[in-house]
């Protein structure tokens, strides 16, 4: 199934929809700030369909996103200074956060090797609405095979997870074609000395130049 997804109206006649997609463990593909993407409800079996759907390899986790740090923070996400500094910059927007937290209300599947797990208030605002809207984050990684560029617009989701759409699995927001715009910036917050992990949208000078020394 594919839905409309580019008016509020649009925003509030999915939220239902995908609510229930996500809580049977199904999957869901939606535009962000940067480029479509591929997610689920953050539970286990869901997280292993995703993962074979995408082709990744194992123990490689994928990131959430959240409508804004009270939704992280309500899952047990903790925000150290550098974190809080970053976020209340910087988000919403492309820039992910790694942090410490949410032991027994998310699964481990989502911690990287540094033992935090990956978070982004997205700047797109239909997704940061539905988000608010269903009330869980959504996990999310590239709409793509390893290797290969994300897909800009829905025909090139469809026509990688064509298979999934159609036998239902795969529900699509339809947001219209993105831009070329960089990943999301992505910092380590598990310490108290913030590490970049890759510099992507928000280049490493802007970070420093509007957070200082909470910056990496």
């Amino acid at each position: 199934m594919i839905l409309a997804f580019r008016t509020d109206a649009d925003v509030e006649a999915a939220a239902p929809i995908v609510a229930g997609h996500l809580t049977a463990n199904r999957l869901l593909g939606y535009p962000t700030e940067t480029v479509y993407g591929i997610g689920s409800a953050p539970a286990i079996d869901a997280l292993a369909s995703l993962a074979a759907l995408k082709g990744r390899p194992a123990g490689k986790p994928f990131l959430l996103l959240v409508s804004g740090r009270l939704m992280a923070e309500e899952w047990g996400l903790v925000f150290n200074a550098s974190a809080r500094g970053l976020s209340d910059t910087f988000w919403p927007g492309p820039l992910t956060l790694v942090l410490r937290g949410g032991e027994g209300r998310l699964p481990d599947a989502l911690r990287g090797a540094e033992g935090g797990i990956a978070v982004r208030h997205t700047s797109h605002r239909g997704m940061a609405r539905l988000i608010g809207m269903i009330g869980i984050p959504i996990t999310s990684t590239s709409a793509n095979r390893p290797g290969t560029a994300p897909a800009p617009g829905v025909d090139g989701l469809v026509s990688l997870f064509g298979a999934a759409v159609a036998s239902g699995e795969l529900l699509v927001l339809d947001g219209g074609v993105l831009g070329n715009v960089p990943p999301s910036t992505i910092v380590d917050c598990t310490t108290s000395v913030p590490l970049m992990i890759r510099e992507g949208a928000i280049p490493r000078a802007e970070l420093r130049r509007h957070a200082g020394r909470l910056a990496p």
